[in-house]
């Protein structure tokens, strides 16, 4: 038996789709997987900051249309760049164990944050980060960074950076743990929906693969981030607002917790929810609506006059 994925060429999408070969290899053995490398927009606008890109999905728009075409078989994404709701015809078959969901500050002299001196260059393109920075450090300067994340740390390295802000997870999927300076705290780096996860995405006919690839799923992770997702969604924030959510699986009890700041960082809305693992859509949905009464509808409305 033989599956095609697809996946973008860079070093950490590579070992993302790996991982996922691994486990499908240890639950199936005689399975074969080839890899085919489809690039992708946001390959191609290395350039251009992410919050300038007006089309949706640039890192996985052309993956997913290639498992629709039957090009290929399945594709392996990040969480969190891919849009709460599925294209017609696909499916997130599977949701692996997720990786940290913190974010790390790298800087070039091991300064943590909070020692950081004032007027100092972090880099980043998240707009959640900026905003989540300047608010606990309104004196930082922040400067967009694109590229990979060996990229990233290298432009960091030339000094172009004092510091710049990354996942954790991919700094230990590439093997680059011994690089981070600081864990930033979930309370004030709350990350963005679904970081740390992968998504197995297939078409939705396609009985054979789903059923293979279930044998990836983990389900505590899988209730998590639909807990996130369905926040998102009910919010209506889209990627590119600042939104951070994490939600935790304890025994059979859910918690989310949710965050949302102004673009300058001063203002900043918080949620902490609580629910059943039966039920992460609820618990989502009423983290949003705890958001939209506490004020989120207007802090919205400033970064849609922005991006």
């Amino acid at each position: 038996m033989k599956l095609i994925v697809g996946s973008r060429g860079s070093k950490l999408s590579l070992l993302q789709t790996e991982s996922v070969i691994h486990q499908l290899k240890k639950a199936f053995p005689a399975l074969e997987v080839e890899v085919k490398i489809i690039k992708t927009l946001g390959d191609r606008m290395t350039r251009k900051p992410l919050l300038q890109i007006k089309e949706k999905g640039i890192f996985e728009k052309e993956i997913d249309e290639a498992v629709l075409r039957g090009e290929v078989d399945f594709a392996v994404h990040s969480m969190k760049d891919i849009p709460t709701t599925q294209p017609p015809g696909l499916v997130i078959a599977a949701i692996p164990k997720r990786e940290s969901p913190y974010d790390v500050l790298v800087s070039n002299a091991n300064v943590p944050l909070k020692k950081l001196p004032p007027g100092s260059i972090v880099g980043t393109c998240s707009p959640r980060r900026e905003a989540e920075l300047y608010h606990v450090r309104p004196d930082l300067k922040v400067k967009p960074v694109r590229g990979n994340v060996d990229t990233r740390v290298r432009k960091l390295r030339k000094g172009l950076y004092d510091a710049i802000i990354l996942a954790e997870a991919g700094l230990h999927r590439l093997n680059m743990e011994d690089c981070i300076t600081e864990r930033l705290s979930l309370e004030d780096f709350t990350p963005a929906p679904g970081q740390g996860a992968l998504a197995v995405v297939a078409r939705e006919d396609d009985e054979r693969t789903i059923s293979l690839l279930k044998h990836v799923n983990h389900q505590p992770s899988m209730i998590e981030i639909t807990a996130e997702r369905a926040l998102i969604k009910e919010i209506g924030g889209g990627c590119k607002i600042p939104l951070g959510a994490i939600a935790r699986v304890h025994g059979n009890k859910l918690s989310l917790k949710a965050s949302i700041l102004s673009p300058d960082g001063k203002i900043r809305i918080r949620t902490s929810q609580n629910g059943s693992v039966d039920s992460p859509e609820e618990v989502g949905v009423k983290a949003a609506h705890d958001l939209l009464k506490r004020g989120a509808d207007d802090l919205i409305r400033l970064w849609r006059g922005i991006i």
